[in-house]
């Protein structure tokens, strides 16, 4: 790699505020907010707005959609599968 074109990669914390969940990982992004960490040390923290502990796909909580009732109502507006021959 050629020195001095690649940002810096290092530790950071990125926080979901919604579900009070947060990771130690090693990013290139950069905060001017810090928050000390599990093991003492103090790290950057982004703050997002959503995780794996908020996603509803992840956390199990996703709404149903009732898919019969909007298949019966576009049958009621445009018929039921008659097609012109």
């Amino acid at each position: 790699m050629k020195p001095g074109i690649h940002p810096e990669y290092r530790p950071v914390v990125f926080r979901d505020r919604s579900a009070d969940f947060a990771f130690l990982t090693r990013s290139t992004a950069t905060s001017d907010k810090t928050v000390e960490w599990e093991d003492g040390n103090t790290y950057p923290v982004i703050d997002v707005e959503i995780s794996s502990a908020s996603h509803p796909f992840y956390t199990g909580t996703q709404r149903v959609l009732d898919t019969a009732g909007r298949v019966e109502r576009f049958e009621r507006r445009y018929g039921r599968g008659q097609r012109d021959r």
